[in-house]
């Protein structure tokens, strides 16, 4: 197990656990968290437990023309029951995240001390919302850390029927208009696996990381 210290560094991917898990301990700061991402780790842990860094193999993404969608989900689009906007209430969508009931999950791993740190990100233009609306009422959205050629998709919450997924699709056709290489989804689920994500080796995922759009 790797503790860090108040330098922000991280041990080699190499080093991770089967899970994932890399390493324990430092802080949320702006610096180290954008560090993380960056490097292809991400902080994941419950309320109470010291901060975990991970970095899984291998790696859910999804390549943005990669996209399916449902015949039914495209009647929803072109339906004009949602409405979508970007970047609107960014901590509105991340408190949303973090107190919607998940199956197979008591609690949940986005604390107080994540929100605020988030907001910082946000603040400083790296975490980025996505927002879905029925009429003036917030039902739906994700947030994530945005690296200008990668996108790390973090949470995403509905409070009506496909409103993750309007939210979710919507953003990936964003990022498709601007040549972002991937979203980095974490970990697999059946929900991203069904619109079109697909998990790859961490050396894969990196690589693409690494590669810095020449505009």
């Amino acid at each position: 197990m790797f503790f860090l210290s108040d330098k922000i560094e991280f041990p080699a991917l190499e080093l991770a656990s089967s899970d994932g898990l890399l390493a324990v301990g430092g802080d949320l700061s702006p610096e180290r968290l954008i560090y993380a991402y960056q490097h292809g780790i991400f902080p994941w842990f419950d309320e109470g437990s010291m901060i975990l860094w991970w970095s899984p193999d291998p790696r859910m993404v999804l390549y943005p023309d990669r996209l399916r969608l449902s015949k039914s989900m495209r009647q929803i689009l072109r339906s004009g029951k949602f409405r979508v906007t970007y970047n609107q209430n960014f901590e509105e969508v991340v408190r949303n995240c973090s107190t919607i009931k998940r199956k197979g999950e008591d609690g949940t791993w986005i604390t107080n001390e994540m929100i605020t740190a988030y907001k910082k990100l946000h603040d400083l233009g790296y975490a980025k919302s996505v927002e879905v609306w029925n009429g003036n009422h917030l039902v739906g959205g994700l947030y994530g850390v945005d690296l200008g050629h990668v996108f790390c998709g973090e949470s995403m919450f509905s409070k009506e029927s496909n409103a993750s997924k309007v939210a979710f699709i919507s953003l990936v056709k964003d990022l498709m208009h601007k040549n972002y290489q991937l979203i980095d989804c974490q970990v697999y689920t059946d929900h991203l696996a069904s619109l079109g994500a697909e998990e790859i080796p961490r050396d894969e995922f990196l690589k693409v990381l690494n590669k810095r759009v020449k505009g």
